[in-house]
């Protein structure tokens, strides 16, 4: 972080989202949906490249954000990433919405793709709550909200990694939630059922996106206007648990 933006982010009230890829996806859509409302934003994901552009686009509409690259399955860089938090100014949001996407039907998994999805996904999600939480309780408030997905509630083939680590995640969300929610930190978790109409999905699966037809997709921007919500709920009615799918999408 350069000096420059350290004093423009000063004392700010500021969101870390982890999980950030593309444009065109939903942790850059968080990322600016958050700025939107004035938090200074940071930004955490593996390719510093894309960290930036997502930076440099929020910057350009107004708003505050920087950088911080890390990987979610090292205590260390989140750990790094917390303690730049701390002098940066005073966190009240924090999202974790990294995963590891494994596909494979099971006699062809191996053990080395099975724990991968897990690290990602239930290890990342414990490392981040762990670094965040501390300054979330120092603020005395603040929200620790998490991406699940269909596979969270149910598995199915060729999906056993991935829903396993859901289902793992899922569950980590339930205990903070009752750990951390008597201490003023609303922890939630979302349920996306559905394909999201982001970078990844058009890019692997175009003839999917043309079968969902108009709105048949989940719109990364109205995802994060759901996170917004959530972040903004008075803690006499919070949800731990919220679900999102398009209006055709069965379940």
């Amino acid at each position: 972080m350069t000096e420059a933006v350290g004093q423009n982010l000063a004392r700010k009230r500021l969101a870390w989202i982890a999980g950030v890829g593309a444009s065109a996806g939903l942790g850059a859509a968080l990322a600016r949906r958050f700025a939107r409302e004035g938090l200074g934003v940071a930004v955490t994901g593996r390719s510093r490249d894309r960290l930036d552009a997502v930076v440099d686009e929020i910057r350009a509409a107004g708003g505050a954000a920087f950088t911080a690259p890390g990987d979610v399955t090292s205590e260390s860089d989140l750990t790094a990433i917390a303690r730049q938090l701390a002098g940066t100014g005073t966190l009240e949001a924090a999202i974790f919405n990294a995963a590891g996407a494994t596909r494979a039907a099971t006699l062809e998994l191996s053990a080395e793709q099975f724990e991968a999805a897990w690290r990602v996904t239930t290890l990342g999600g414990f490392l981040f709550a762990r670094a965040a939480l501390p300054a979330l309780l120092a603020t005395g408030r603040g929200s620790l909200l998490f991406t699940g997905a269909t596979a969270s509630l149910r598995g199915r083939p060729p999906f056993a990694a991935f829903a396993s680590a859901k289902a793992g995640l899922r569950s980590l969300t339930q205990s903070l939630a009752r750990e951390f929610g008597p201490r003023n930190i609303h922890v939630a978790h979302v349920v996306v059922d559905g394909g999201i109409d982001g970078e990844r999905l058009r890019t692997s699966s175009p003839q999917r996106v043309a079968e969902r037809g108009p709105d048949g997709l989940l719109n990364p921007d109205e995802i994060a206007d759901a996170y917004w919500h959530l972040h903004q709920q008075g803690r006499s009615a919070w949800s731990q648990e919220i679900d999102l799918r398009p209006f055709n999408e069965s379940f």
